[in-house]
């Protein structure tokens, strides 16, 4: 199975596998799905907010601080907020 692209982690988690093709134990499978249902339910703030807050956490695994924080503000939303910049970057 291939497991690349943006959506390879749902793909591997449905069927059971980790990336490296070894068996996911059922129990980690279980609580995922559990709190996923949970996630799944809860009532959402935004759009725009959902976009930011994926952006900053997948942004700062490929742009430095300055970069991250500055394309944000080009964009139109607020730059990093001083707890983004601990947990992301500190």
């Amino acid at each position: 199975m291939d497991f690349s692209g943006p959506d390879a982690i749902d793909k591997a988690i449905e069927v059971g596998l980790d990336l490296d093709g070894s068996k996911i134990p059922l129990e980690m499978l279980n609580l995922y799905r559990e709190v996923m249902d949970k996630e799944g339910a809860r009532k959402r703030s935004g759009v725009k907010k959902s976009m930011r807050n994926r952006i900053v956490r997948s942004g700062a695994k490929h742009f430095d601080q300055d970069t991250l924080h500055k394309r944000l503000v080009e964009a139109g939303w607020e730059g990093l907020k001083q707890k983004e910049i601990e947990f992301f970057f500190g």
